[in-house]
């Protein structure tokens, strides 16, 4: 024999009841069953509000019981019960009316009048379901509970009387010849005849009681979901069923937030050592999760990741209190006797305190019990008042094999740590089963995330990439992203998400990631931005792994890469202005990043997709020194100086080096040397020297009246009315076999930046279109440089090396 239990989702309707029915049909061939069924999915918590309406002599009492009504009668009438069926239905309908008209005139809604309210749910559920599957399977039955079940007179948690329930449970069914026996859960009465209620998951209850009574092979719960998953799915996409778990770990993830089962209903089954199969009644064909007294570790260690919502941490600590006995127990029994349910216990070894983790509704009770009852310690002052902290969860990793296997908290805690996620306190018991910490409540989904792609998922690491800056580069970054994507989460098991996209106007976020083959539409209808609500949004995602990609000159853009790397997200940027402003603030970026293990990549600013600083850092961090630097750091102005010549004009030349993406938007910062300046002030700092703008020296070629322009066409206008200041220039060099480069040179802890004639020898005389060249000379390479050379501007180069340094955070 098989007991199957139906909860209220699966009940909830005539299309719902109907999957039960075919359910019943097609098992009820081989085996005999019995059948629990709670009440139509919302009606146990709609009949309280009708008795607690009636009793305030709230006349709207009588809309809400009428829907009660027409929602019993509807799914009789889709089920297609007969006229007499319909018939006692309407009787039952009416007797619920009469006891509800009662409590309404006489102001009486008692635990015993209420457990006769409530309990009609599963009454009329029942009496509609036995109906209808009686012209399925002829040789069903309907068994009322409340024959079989007694209980003591506890109204709304009664306690089972077992030896009169069991003899009344055998009797029955060994006399019983149906195939289906169905009954309703929840339901009871005591040894008077009074109906009573089991209290929360009374249906898992009732089917419980008569599983173990009667020997079951197996007790099915049957529920919306196909099993009990590694997490939440609402919480975690990832998330799967978990095929078979030991009683225990069923206990404690249903008790760290699992809703599938409710630990104290099923204590019967446990005891008579009858498994559980938890189903999906709308996919009856899943697999469902297989819940039994053996432990299985065939799929590792851990087996799920659940979470307890609305938490509050009381912490009652003092000197007083080292070496005392008795504290402890104080603490619990004050907290006791006013009914707060301590779910999480933690006490550093050193006595000095004792943290208690509660549900946030009892903080004011409990504070004011365990105020009073070490109000004297307090007094003393050897005691403090009690702290109490809100707005947290706990989070626990479960599994039997736990305590078999090294290292599962270091992996817990450390990936937590990694993204930015705050543990408040920690409780593992002896027997490891489970490991708990106290989180921030709103770092709960991210928490979640992060340890199920620890512990469960093939380690395809999740890059969450917020963009700023959708022009040229942006453009190819996004377009090389979109290529690439599939390649990644194959071959380096790397996912990258563009979740957040914005330029000066607007933008636009998808948890998901965006669709970057419609991403321009998107921005396009997004929403209005400004810095304060771009930066909110990103906050409130709280996505794990989140990487800030900054391709903007933008100053204001710049100064923001504190906030980021503060919360722990990482920044990718060719914007030189934060690695090249003052160096305290230089310096400040570089401690927050590693404060707050966040990484701070700006390959980009020097030489686009060149690896120059990575080089660099290698050459350093391997106990090199640099000693000197000498390099044409600016494609720009190498593509406008080697086009440059007597057959076009400068201004000719500059234009086309912007039309091509190769000078930043406004070209007066790459002529005037700024941009180079930048450039060479980033590699000193890289190479460990601290230096500021104004310590190099900027020998500019562009005459008076090009540096003083108001604005970029007024920059313009002058390349043509000085054309004869640049004509000069080409000339002279030429006349000499010279070529024209502007030269980055830092040597001896100095550093400049100017326009030179190089001669054929030079390493730069040969340095083609908008190619870069260093040279880094050092300890080790005193004699021949160290010579990195290639192309140093364009959007497709330059978004390149930003996906590079994308790709590098993947691999961290």
């Amino acid at each position: 024999m098989e007991v199957l239990k139906f909860g209220g989702t699966s009940v909830a309707n005539s299309e719902n009841i109907q999957k039960v029915i075919s359910i019943l049909q097609a098992k009820s061939k081989n085996k005999n069953l019995v059948v629990v069924v709670s009440a139509l999915g919302g009606v146990t918590d709609t009949l309280l509000q009708v008795g607690e309406r009636a009793n305030a002599k709230d006349e709207t009492y009588k809309v809400i019981l009428k829907e009660v009504k027409d929602r019993h009668l509807r799914t009789a009438n889709e089920l297609g019960l007969p006229y007499d069926a319909l018939e006692k239905l309407q009787g039952l309908l009416q007797e619920l009316s009469t006891i509800v008209q009662g409590i309404y005139l006489i102001n009486e809604f008692s635990n015993k009048t209420r457990d006769k309210v409530l309990g009609f749910g599963e009454v009329l559920s029942s009496y509609m379901i036995a109906e209808a599957l009686q012209q399925k399977v002829p040789s069903s039955q309907l068994k009322d509970s409340r024959e079989l079940i007694v209980t003591d007179s506890h109204f709304t948690q009664a306690q089972l009387i077992e030896d009169k329930t069991t003899k009344n449970i055998q009797k029955f069914f060994k006399s019983s010849k149906a195939k289906v026996t169905l009954m309703p859960g929840f339901v009871a009465r005591n040894e008077v005849g009074d109906s009573t209620t089991l209290g929360r998951g009374g249906s898992d209850y009732t089917a419980a009681i008569l599983a173990a009574v009667l020997n079951a092979s197996v007790l099915e719960i049957w529920t919306d979901v196909s099993g009990m998953f590694t997490a939440n799915p609402k919480w975690v996409k990832q998330a799967f069923p978990i095929e078979k778990l030991s009683y225990q770990e069923a206990m404690e993830l249903s008790h760290f937030g699992a809703k599938v089962l409710y630990p104290p209903t099923i204590r019967p089954v446990l005891e008579q050592k009858i498994p559980i199969l938890i189903k999906n009644t709308f996919d009856p064909d899943a697999p469902g999760t297989f819940v039994h007294e053996d432990r299985y570790t065939s799929n590792g260690p851990v087996k799920g990741i659940s979470h307890l919502p609305d938490i509050a941490l009381l912490t009652l600590e003092g000197n007083g209190m080292v070496g005392i006995p008795g504290i402890s127990r104080r603490l619990f029994d004050a907290l006791s006797s006013e009914k707060v349910n301590v779910i999480l216990i933690t006490q550093a070894s050193s006595e000095h305190s004792i943290c208690v983790g509660i549900k946030s509704g009892d903080v004011a009770t409990a504070v004011q019990a365990m105020n009073n009852e070490f109000a004297y310690e307090m007094s003393l002052g050897t005691i403090d008042p009690v702290i109490s902290e809100d707005d947290l969860a706990i989070i626990s990793v479960v599994g039997d094999g736990l305590k078999d296997y090294q290292g599962i908290s270091g992996k817990m805690f450390s990936s937590l740590g990694k993204n930015n996620v705050n543990i408040r306190a920690i409780a593992q018991g002896a027997s490891e089963r489970n490991i708990s910490a106290v989180i921030a409540q709103k770092d709960v989904k991210k928490a979640l995330n992060t340890l199920h792609y620890r512990f469960f998922e093939r380690q395809v690491k999740t890059l969450n990439l917020f963009v700023v800056g959708v022009g040229n580069v942006g453009h190819r970054l996004l377009a090389q992203i979109k290529q690439q994507q599939e390649y990644l989460y194959e071959n380096l098991f790397l996912n990258l998400r563009v979740v957040g996209l914005s330029n000066s106007r607007k933008m636009v976020f998808a948890e998901e990631g965006i669709d970057l083959s419609t991403w321009e539409s998107q921005l396009q209808d997004g929403e209005t931005k400004s810095e304060e609500a771009w930066q909110q949004r990103i906050k409130d995602l709280n996505l794990r792994n989140s990487v800030f990609v900054d391709i903007t000159a933008n100053y204001d853009v710049a100064k923001s890469y504190a906030f980021y790397l503060k919360e722990s997200i990482a920044i990718v940027a060719c914007n030189k202005i934060a690695c090249s402003s003052q160096l305290s603030e230089y310096k400040e970026l570089k401690e927050l990043s590693r404060k707050y293990n966040a990484s701070f990549l700006f390959e980009t600013n020097v030489g686009a997709g060149l690896p120059i600083i990575n080089t660099l850092k290698n050459l350093i961090n391997s106990g090199d020194r640099i000693t000197s630097i000498q390099a044409v750091l600016s494609g720009s102005l190498n593509f406008v100086f080697n086009n440059f010549s007597s057959e076009n004009t400068f201004y000719d030349v500059v234009k086309q080096a912007q039309d091509e993406g190769y000078t930043e938007p406004d070209p007066r910062i790459d002529l005037s040397g700024v941009d180079v300046a930048r450039k060479i002030l980033i590699l000193a700092r890289e190479s460990g020297n601290e230096i500021d703008m104004e310590d190099i020296e900027n020998v500019s070629f562009l005459p008076k009246a090009s540096l003083e322009a108001d604005s970029v066409d007024d920059f313009y206008k002058t390349l043509e009315t000085e054309a004869l200041h640049f004509d000069e220039l080409y000339k002279k060099a030429n006349s000499q076999g010279k070529r024209l480069k502007y030269v980055a040179q830092f040597n001896n802890g100095k550093a400049s930046v100017g326009l030179q004639e190089v001669a054929q020898d030079s390493p730069f005389y040969n340095l083609d279109g908008k190619d870069n060249i260093v040279l880094f000379y050092t300890e080790r390479y005193a004699d021949q440089p160290l010579i990195i050379k290639g192309a140093g501007a364009g959007a497709d180069v330059t978004a390149s090396g930003l996906f590079g340094d994308i790709i590098s955070l993947g691999k961290k």
